[in-house]
């Protein structure tokens, strides 16, 4: 058996039907120029072929009465991939609109249990002979940016590749491998106490910054529970809202640099700006400005392993700040302040302040708090880096990546950035009875970035 890291654990207890907590991608392929017909009758043949099955993909739940306080791993000896591997149509005319209303759809369901807790679809029926790929997965099994390295070494960079595997037949590493088996498992728990013992002094510093800035006016650093009550922040439902929008990165670096802030602030000014008019045309923005939680890869380059390496940073989003320049400079001063403070920890401390800084929310999920008190942060927003070449699977040219994200009580709007092939990918995961027009605030994203073009030119 492998056992979880109280982070990975702690997604399975907080799972409920309102919110499964699981995470997903949607990856949009063009078939191969001239095509056969029977090409993806073939594809889905080749994917059904593919019985061989690695870590993560072969991994359920230990059987065991006590499975939600100690959970475990345990490898699936008998996967039935017909259950995991589903065939999907969409109706015409196979336009974004009905590529959204189908994946809604698909993130509402929770997984099973008593499976492998993943499942893939293939979507066929998109306009121009295109197909989609939207693969889900539990948190407690994988983040996002492990899942999007995953995925993508299920891919190849030349359109003349023939050799590619199916996700769940890929090869590990040797190192992810060893700790699939939980190799090496006392010596890493020892080498990881000691590491820990020793970031202490620093763990307690890093917390009583964020004490004090909680008790300061105008701090610079944005503590947790610093966010105003808003309709984001209340009882969710089951029901998922997806949409998506692409933007070149060039033209997101280009701005970045005439305005001498980085990237992610750009990404953040794109939402909060969005935000600030989808909620001031329902009269439901507040007084106070908004805060993101955002959260940080701490996983090696070259890593693709079981579980999460995530920490968080907050900022505020200044959508009290009516001036676009003065909001910039707002978010800018926010997360400069934020990572300072997460840089000033030695990586051995991140888990122990992330569980730490995680901990009253997910005690609030447990004991039903979750929704009916003050928010840690009022959504989250997370740029994950992607692959930078174009990709292709059996032929077929991946066109976009987008990430499907995970909600829960307190939480009913995620927004996740995940860049490819020159190209920034938003997903906007949303709960559809909160936010019946979530749509709208992927439109806005798109005309704040011509407002800032104009602002900049």
């Amino acid at each position: 058996m492998i056992k979880m890291n109280p982070l990975d654990a702690s997604w399975l207890a907080v799972e409920s039907r309102e919110t499964p907590m699981h995470v997903a991608s949607l990856l949009v392929f063009s078939p191969p120029p001239k095509a056969r017909p029977d090409y993806l009758q073939k594809l889905i043949a080749f994917l059904r072929a593919a019985r061989e099955f690695q870590p993560p993909w072969n991994l359920k739940l230990a059987g065991s009465p006590l499975r939600r306080l100690l959970p475990a791993w345990e490898i699936d000896r008998t996967l039935d991939l017909d259950y995991h591997l589903r065939h999907s149509a969409l109706p015409a005319p196979g336009g974004e609109r009905e590529l959204g209303v189908l994946v809604s759809r698909l993130h509402s369901h929770p997984l099973d249990f008593s499976r492998p807790l993943w499942e893939c679809h293939l979507i066929e029926g998109l306009e121009g002979g295109r197909f989609a790929l939207y693969t889900k997965m539990h948190h407690s099994l994988v983040d996002g940016v492990g899942g999007m390295r995953m995925l993508s070494r299920a891919l190849a960079t030349s359109p003349r590749a023939r050799d590619t595997r199916a996700p769940w037949s890929v090869v590990l590493p040797q190192r992810e491998r060893a700790q699939a088996r939980g190799a090496g498992a006392l010596q890493t728990v020892l080498e990881r106490a000691r590491g820990q013992a020793r970031s202490l002094p620093e763990l307690a510093r890093a917390l009583r910054r964020l004490l004090a800035a909680a008790r300061e006016t105008g701090a610079g650093l944005t503590p947790p529970y610093a966010a105003p009550p808003s309709v984001l922040n209340g009882r969710i439902t089951g029901a998922r809202r997806f949409a998506t929008q692409q933007y070149e990165l060039a033209r997101l670096k280009a701005l970045a640099k005439a305005a001498d802030v980085t990237l992610n602030d750009v990404v953040l000014w794109l939402c909060a700006t969005a935000l600030r008019r989808f909620l001031k045309e329902s009269g439901a923005l507040p007084r106070k400005p908004l805060t993101a939680g955002i959260p940080v890869n701490v996983r090696p380059a070259d890593e693709v392993a079981v579980g999460n390496a995530i920490s968080f940073m907050m900022a505020s989003l200044a959508t009290d700040v009516a001036d676009p320049r003065r909001r910039l400079a707002a978010i800018k001063a926010s997360t400069s302040a934020a990572k300072a403070h997460l840089q000033s920890l030695p990586r051995e401390a991140l888990t122990q302040y992330t569980v730490l800084l995680m901990a009253p929310y997910m005690l609030e999920l447990l004991t039903g708090l979750g929704g009916r008190t003050r928010p840690i942060f009022n959504l989250t927003v997370s740029n994950v880096p992607g692959p930078q070449q174009a990709l292709y699977f059996r032929g077929a040219r991946l066109e976009a990546m987008y990430p499907v994200s995970l909600l829960s009580h307190g939480q009913a709007l995620n927004i996740t950035c995940l860049s490819y092939a020159g190209t920034l990918n938003f997903g906007f995961t949303a709960c559809r009875d909160t936010l019946p027009h979530m749509q709208r605030l992927a439109v806005y994203t798109g005309e704040a970035l011509a407002e800032l073009e104009t602002l900049l030119s």
